[in-house]
């Protein structure tokens, strides 16, 4: 079993209120738009086994660190994270493609700045979008998600909402 922390869209932002959550996991899973390399330097000094993708604010600094997909397995689930690819019934064509192509059981992207899951019981996964932990942005709660896996399930799955965007003063 591994207990799971689920971020997207850190802006550059990465505040205690997030630090503290991702303490508590066994790993760290980031669906892109991390921001600069200190937010990854400060991810990585965690010490614990991070997946992360880049998303359409990361430089080319950033890109030749991290990827454009992560497909891997984890507790016998097939994981496929990008950072932008659609949800169910609105794939964009490149995803929809490598779920096809890949058939994983857990599908993760951001960019939406909106946290969702929701299964696809047409192409059998999860879908999950854990919406924006940063400061910058459209959304108004900063959200997180946080689950467990254990034998190809995802379970203990819950939403963790850190407050309004706007009332983090930056520093």
């Amino acid at each position: 079993m591994k207990k799971i922390l689920l971020l997207s869209d850190t802006h550059n932002y990465l505040g205690e209120d997030v630090i503290s959550h991702l303490r508590e996991a066994d790993e760290i899973w980031h669906a892109g738009d991390i921001g600069d390399l200190p937010i990854l330097d400060a991810l990585q000094s965690l010490g614990k086994p991070l997946r992360i993708v880049y998303g359409n604010i990361d430089d080319k600094e950033m890109q030749n660190n991290v990827q454009l997909n992560e497909l891997f397995t984890c507790e016998g689930l097939k994981v496929f994270m990008t950072h932008i690819g659609g949800y169910p019934g609105r794939y964009t064509k490149r995803v929809y493609g490598l779920l096809m192509k890949e058939k994983p059981g857990l599908y993760i992207c951001g960019h939406s700045h909106i946290l969702k899951v929701m299964p696809d019981k047409k192409i059998g996964l999860l879908h999950m979008n854990p919406g924006a932990c940063g400061v910058v942005g459209f959304h108004k709660f900063r959200t997180l998600l946080r689950f467990e896996i254990s034998d190809g399930k995802v379970t203990n799955l819950n939403a963790i909402e850190l407050g309004l965007r706007s009332s983090v003063i930056m520093p």
